[in-house]
């Protein structure tokens, strides 16, 4: 009940084989446990830990201002409460290559599965933004090589972002993800692809597994679980969609709420009691706390 029944090592185990199944794994994005709970519910593969998600969450933009304490406790708390591999966003590691080894070897404490590092100057921006910048390519290399060798389990993932694509074209971003693969990562992020041509050309000149990012009024193209198996990549994430509808939902519930001077007219529109209750599995809990109790002095 109060923690995932699987050990973080038999979830990296997992994920590792799920990666080499030839089946396209799907990690919707998450920002609560309870979110978290649902997406395991539903069915999905696995679950993803945005960082842009997190600092908005926090009230911040996604420029890099939140910390490895504040991250890495958000992706302790989500990833103890499902069955499922959780994947997190360390934005560029926190610093320099010993911070990235660092933040690694704390995320692997915590019960994360894997993360992904960005190639983006300090600070940051959101992936699908203009004027991004990049560092050079060897510093990259050694913040991975750092990554790869500080962890202690073999399975935690380490996923390489490139944000090359916008600042230096397609075949920069090629070349940086085969740099990458040989420092260490075990996976590429390759960021903001165009169309489904870049998509097709990162895949036949990386020979590591690929992720995809489908977010919404980005610069990518969304596109179906169907084309992107097709086109051979091997992980999809979702990472701000859940933030988005809640707030939206959010928005039009209490604008709703303020005009008419009671909620009466979207309870339709919640989440019931009896389907929160189902998630939180509060009957196992009562069971406990009666099993617990029943004792006689």
């Amino acid at each position: 009940m109060l923690f995932a029944k699987k050990t973080s090592a038999e979830k990296r185990v997992a994920l590792r084989a799920a990666l080499a199944s030839g089946k396209l794994q799907r990690f919707p994005g998450v920002f609560s446990p309870l979110v978290a709970m649902l997406i395991e519910d539903l069915g999905f593969d696995g679950v993803y830990i945005s960082g842009a998600v997190l600092a908005n969450e926090l009230g911040l933009p996604d420029i890099g201002l939140t910390t490895l304490t504040e991250i890495a406790t958000r992706g302790r708390q989500i990833a103890r409460v499902t069955e499922l591999p959780s994947i997190i966003d360390v934005d560029t590691g926190f610093g320099e290559p010993m911070n990235a080894a660092r933040t690694v070897q704390e995320l692997e404490e915590l019960g994360l599965c894997g993360c992904h590092l960005e190639d983006q100057v300090n600070p940051k921006r959101c992936g699908h933004l203009d004027n991004k910048i990049v560092v050079e390519r060897s510093e990259m290399v050694r913040k991975i090589r750092a990554a790869a060798d500080a962890r202690r389990d073999k399975n935690f993932l380490i996923i390489a972002r490139t944000d090359a694509r916008e600042p230096e074209g397609l075949q920069s971003a090629i070349d940086r993800a085969k740099a990458y693969v040989d420092a260490g990562a075990d996976m590429i992020f390759p960021e903001a692809l165009a169309d489904e041509s870049e998509f097709e050309k990162m895949r036949a000149a990386v020979k590591a597994p690929l992720l995809a990012n489908m977010t919404e009024f980005g610069k990518t193209k969304l596109l179906d679980v169907k084309t992107i198996e097709r086109l051979g990549f091997n992980l999809v994430i979702y990472p701000v969609t859940a933030l988005r509808l809640a707030m939206k939902a959010i928005e039009d519930g209490y604008a709703e709420m303020k005009r008419a001077g009671t909620q009466s007219g979207v309870v339709d529109r919640m989440q019931t009691r009896k389907r929160l209750y189902e998630l939180l599995r509060y009957e196992d809990y009562a069971a406990f706390d009666k099993d617990v109790f029943n004792f006689k002095v």
